[in-house]
């Protein structure tokens, strides 16, 4: 989901404008009229130099002509050339203020460039002067919107909306303007009204969206079903797969992934959905598998990590794959706490399935590097305790356990294995008070299954709003 994108340029009307100068002879007035109207049909034929070089030419007979330096902003805008479109433009505006599509033609280069409130200032002025103009209340409202200003959008949409009911673009970002703003049954009943007149797959993954947030999990799986069938792009097939995950519906899930895997071998997101969709069932040795592989695609992206430290966790079969990626995330990312601290379990885990003699030390520096890089991840706190721990190292174990509780505590395990080493210390009374708490947090916490839901609804969130922008 997307707002619609600006099209530089107003519709002109310029065939019947003659240019007037001060003076002229009647040949001269001829000869001016002709050279507009043939650079008005090589800008209207798309043959944009040629009809540049002929204002460029015509200008200096009359630098205060509107007309000249309006459709020459247009030409060089329709070009890419901002800075000359701009100051042709900003001419034109100046020479007719009152001029509704001018201050338009100038808001939207100005947009081009990337100076938003500039061009805010400019939409603006627009829509005084033309409140009843289409196109001013469309720009102004998804400029709003796009700099996230979407309540203050919503009236211009609304209005632009009623001005030209049968406009698709600002039809779709009204609707996506109610969904941002919590309007479902709007949203829903305009994207209904649009489907009518023109069915789209963007149209239904909206409807999907709709359906989602308001709680219709079937609804929603049929739209995004609908929209991945109507275009099997690599969003819509993901949309569609992670919204059957998220349900838990995993079979099915696994199956569009392996279709978006297919049609989208590149895709990192996919893979992780995949992955993760294969240990929520699981099916742990094939969500390495397809974690791996999303670790090579984009090894930089810290999302499936957490993943695949989870799935190695029961499937320690690829040991030596896992341990490789999570150096590498190491060295790719060498002031990422958590990539040390994945490292070093992965290490550990590993060293521990196949018997070998376990370097503690290097574990230790690695989990301490974790800290030192990020002193407030209580996991890492964690893992170096229980490191300790095995070691029988109690007194050193006890203040790591603390540093973990300080920093979650409603980290069950932290609790748990706190009590275990304030036992072995003879501290009886308060490893009783770490079991009491460990006790009531198992009975209040969320299940392992709901907050692996919470986390896969954040990756799906993010995947989601990273790949093209949408919410």
């Amino acid at each position: 989901m997307t707002f619609r994108l600006w099209i530089l340029g107003s519709e002109l009307s310029l065939l019947a404008v003659c240019i007037s100068i001060p003076f002229p002879s009647r040949a001269q007035q001829r000869d001016i009229d002709l050279d507009f109207q043939a650079a008005v049909a090589q800008y209207e034929a798309g043959r944009y130099p040629e009809a540049a070089a002929k204002l460029e030419k015509l200008l200096p007979k009359v630098p205060q002509s509107f007309e000249v330096h309006e459709l020459l902003g247009l030409v060089y805008a329709a070009q890419s050339q901002d800075e000359k479109a701009s100051e042709h433009l900003e001419a034109a505006v100046s020479l007719k203020p009152g001029s509704a599509s001018a201050h338009t033609n100038f808001g939207n280069i100005l947009v081009h460039a990337g100076k938003l409130d500039l061009a805010e200032q400019q939409y603006k002025k627009a829509v005084a002067l033309a409140p009843q103009d289409y196109e001013a209340n469309h720009n102004l409202g998804e400029l709003f919107a796009r700099v996230n200003k979407v309540p203050e959008a919503l009236p211009y949409l609304k209005k632009a909306q009623q001005l030209n009911r049968g406009s698709y673009d600002n039809g779709y970002d009204l609707a996506l303007a109610y969904f941002l703003t919590g309007s479902l049954g709007d949203a829903r009943e305009l994207i209904h009204d649009l489907v009518g007149r023109k069915d789209t797959a963007e149209l239904h993954n909206l409807l999907a969206e709709v359906e989602e947030k308001d709680g219709n999990f079937v609804s929603a799986v049929n739209e995004f079903e609908t929209a991945a069938h109507m275009d099997p792009s690599e969003g819509n097939l993901f949309d569609w797969a992670s919204e059957l995950l998220v349900h838990r519906t995993l079979e099915p899930a696994i199956d569009v992934f392996h279709q978006g895997t297919e049609r989208y071998p590149n895709s990192s997101r996919m893979a992780i959905g995949l992955g993760m969709a294969y240990y929520s069932l699981g099916k742990y040795d094939d969500a390495v598998k397809s974690l791996l592989r999303a670790a090579d695609l984009d090894p930089s992206d810290p999302r499936g990590y957490p993943f695949l430290s989870r799935a190695f966790d029961s499937s320690p079969s690829q040991a030596d794959e896992v341990v490789a990626r999570f150096r590498r995330f190491t060295e790719l990312q060498p002031k990422n706490g958590r990539a040390f601290y994945y490292y070093a379990v992965s290490l550990w885990k590993s060293k521990r399935e196949q018997d070998t003699n376990l370097d503690v030390s290097q574990i230790e520096s690695l989990l301490k590097k974790a800290i030192a890089l990020d002193p407030q991840l209580p996991e890492a706190h964690l893992q170096l305790a229980n490191l300790y721990s095995d070691q029988k190292k109690y007194a050193e174990a006890i203040p790591e356990y603390l540093q973990a509780r300080e920093r979650n505590p409603d980290l069950a395990d932290v609790h748990y294995r706190l009590a275990q080493a304030y036992v072995r210390t003879g501290e009886k009374d308060l490893a009783q008070q770490e079991f009491n708490v460990y006790q009531r947090l198992r009975e209040q916490h969320l299940s392992d299954l709901d907050k692996q839901r919470a986390e896969i609804r954040q990756f799906v969130y993010s995947a989601k709003k990273d790949s093209d922008g949408k919410p």
